[in-house]
């Protein structure tokens, strides 16, 4: 079994996302999550995803029934790529923020094929 880590994450309502990354990317999706709070502001499309707050990494995990959500790391990757791509926004900062988010993206979908996970 790989060695996981997971990003906590914190949506505005308070409720909690675990997302599930292997240990060598935990950081790279704390510091994307950081990176994208900075620019959030300098967007003027009016369609901006709601983002997530990264608040710590956890290295092991055990969640009990109903406390939190968890999701995988690729399943995560892709709906932030596919929600920052829907906004209708062509200049800086959004491509640059899509181009650290699909950086990832393929780091991400090599790692899991190393693996063997997909």
């Amino acid at each position: 079994m790989p060695d996981m880590t997971y990003v906590l994450l914190q949506r505005a309502d308070g409720s909690l996302l675990f997302v599930e990354m292997p240990a060598t990317h935990a950081y790279q999706l704390s510091a994307l999550n950081l990176r994208l709070h900075k620019e959030l502001s300098k967007l003027t499309a009016d369609n901006i995803p709601a983002l997530p707050r990264a608040v710590a990494e956890i290295g092991r995990l055990e969640l009990f029934e109903g406390a939190a959500e968890r999701a995988d790391g690729m399943t995560y990757i892709n709906e932030l790529e596919a929600a920052f791509a829907s906004v209708r926004e062509s200049a800086y900062p959004l491509v640059s923020l899509l181009t650290e988010i699909r950086a990832l993206q393929a780091q991400l979908e090599q790692w899991y094929e190393e693996e063997g996970l997909i």
